[in-house]
């Protein structure tokens, strides 16, 4: 193992909320503007372009919901309104606090850790803090941020940073391991899609990163408690909540993500220079990867389907009379698909082709084709620096409306990013519940329980919608995380008293 204001059923308020406070937007210590060219009439798309961001998160071009009647519909499910009701009635509050917090009583872990808050006046609000969950809430529905992101947990309150006389007194000092999988990374190899775009196709690639890379963590470096997030686009953020995880220095963050760089170079030469023989790690990646090459890359995308993309396949094959053999059959069929192109390697190489192949060499080449095409592509910055900040759970992504879901390691096949929870229909579904939903929900309950109907408590928002399976799935991961820390203390207090004192005999003879 490696150590390393309420509201009151659906009626919404046509008045704009209260924007900051002019004294708030002057503190230099609390935000950041971000420069914007002067709009006489903001749209609302438009308030979430130009944002620097890592994972270009705020962009629309080539976005397929860019259209007039999707950027309406956008319109309304990123207003600020909605939003409003979507922080009061469906945020899972209870639970991101005590995951942050790893235990339903209030500790620094929650309180000296920092939030950053994106306004719609086109600032960022950096070194918030809170010391509950309640406050946190309070604030964020007074500010309507259209973007939260989770920092560090520092040495002291971030608020307080500026009355410490010296750099050391202020330190990050504990956050989870982040990842960051953007498919924007995989525009080379992917053929369905490109830049912000996303389809069913091209997302295989993402089920191929969280399988190796959870697979690793967990077997290689001894890691439970991982939470996989969709993006709310196109990717996904992985949280490592173990608490040796959360303590890792940055060059023990550096090391970790240098453990996941195979995939390196320019596009456009040979991206993979792997030592043999293979790391263990590699050979398990490649066990997992390999029916995906020939389903998802093989099949699905075929990579090598023009002339050029053929082109640069024979250029990683390590035998030149094997490569222009294999250049004069596919000339020779120029509608040859790429599963077929791939078969041709092993055929023509079983040949007399070439008689001075070496078939080690052609397999190794093999290999590192296949892990150019379906190993992990991290954005490695997010994982590098303890003080990065990481979008949070379950806030709305701006662009396309989607809520940023976790995701069921356990049913990585059966996520659909295109059809998770939207702003949106989350209100067309609370709109459409009814007393009688209300009835069935609670006469189902008892059956499960076996208790009488007064015994059963009233369904949450959240319950009544199809946001329901996510935030029961978030709140079984939390619950294990606190378990596990609490067992963490127990045991080290249980040691601590096993202690013996140890006897010292006296010399005196």
């Amino acid at each position: 193992m490696v150590e390393a204001g309420e509201v009151r059923g659906l009626e919404v308020s046509k008045q704009t909320p209260e924007p900051p406070t002019a004294q708030t937007a002057k503190d230099e210590d609390m935000c950041v503007e971000i420069k914007q060219e002067s709009k006489a009439e903001i749209k609302l798309e438009d308030l979430f372009a130009g944002i620097d961001s890592d994972d270009d998160e705020f962009s629309t071009s080539g976005n397929p919901l860019n259209s007039k009647e999707h950027r309406d519909d956008d319109a309304q499910n990123t207003s600020i309104e909605l939003l409003r009701i979507y922080y009061q009635r469906f945020f899972p509050w209870r639970y991101m606090f005590q995951w942050l917090n790893h235990s339903p009583v209030p500790t620094k872990d929650f309180k000296h850790r920092e939030f950053s808050l994106w306004l719609h006046n086109d600032a960022v609000m950096r070194y918030q803090s809170y010391t509950t969950s309640d406050l946190f809430r309070k604030d964020v529905l007074r500010l309507m941020p259209r973007r939260i992101e989770i920092g560090p947990v520092y040495t002291a309150d971030p608020r307080d940073r500026k009355t410490f006389r010296t750099a050391s007194a202020f330190q990050p000092m504990a956050k989870e391991l982040c990842f960051d999988i953007d498919l924007t990374d995989y525009d080379d190899i992917r053929t369905c899609c490109d830049k912000a775009n996303i389809c069913h196709k091209c997302w295989r690639f993402t089920t191929m990163a969280i399988k190796v890379i959870d697979t690793a963590l967990r077997e290689d470096f001894g890691y439970n408690h991982i939470l996989w997030v969709y993006s709310g686009r196109r990717g996904v953020h992985a949280w490592v909540c173990d608490k040796r995880a959360r303590a890792l220095k940055d060059n023990h963050r550096k090391a970790i993500t240098a453990y996941f760089e195979v995939v390196t170079g320019k596009q456009g030469g040979k991206r993979v220079n792997i030592r043999r023989p293979l790391h263990p790690h590699l050979s398990r990646s490649i066990d997992i990867l390999k029916d995906h090459f020939q389903r998802d890359v093989l099949e699905t995308q075929d990579p090598w389907k023009t002339s050029e993309k053929a082109d640069y396949l024979l250029q990683q094959i390590p035998d030149l009379k094997l490569r222009e053999a294999l250049r004069k059959k596919w000339e020779s069929f120029p509608g040859r698909t790429s599963a077929l192109k791939w078969a041709d390697i092993d055929a023509l190489a079983q040949t007399d082709a070439s008689a001075t192949l070496d078939p080690k060499d052609l397999l190794d080449a093999k290999q590192d084709i296949v892990i150019e095409h379906t190993y992990p592509r991290l954005d490695t910055a997010v994982s590098q620096k303890l003080n990065h900040l990481l979008k949070s759970p379950f806030v709305i992504h701006p662009g396309t409306g989607r809520v940023c879901v976790p995701i069921d390691r356990n049913n990585l096949d059966g996520f659909d990013p295109l059809n998770v929870p939207t702003l949106q229909g989350l209100i067309r579904e609370i709109e459409a519940w009814t007393e009688a939903d209300g009835a069935a929900a609670a006469m189902a309950a008892v059956e499960v329980s076996g208790s009488s109907g007064q015994d059963v408590k009233p369904l949450q928002d959240w319950e009544k919608t199809s946001l329901k399976p996510y935030i029961e799935y978030f709140r079984s991961f939390v619950t294990t995380l606190m378990k596990a820390e609490r067992e963490a203390v127990l045991k080290r207090e249980r040691d601590e008293d096993d202690e013996v004192p140890v006897k010292v005999e006296s010399l005196d003879f």
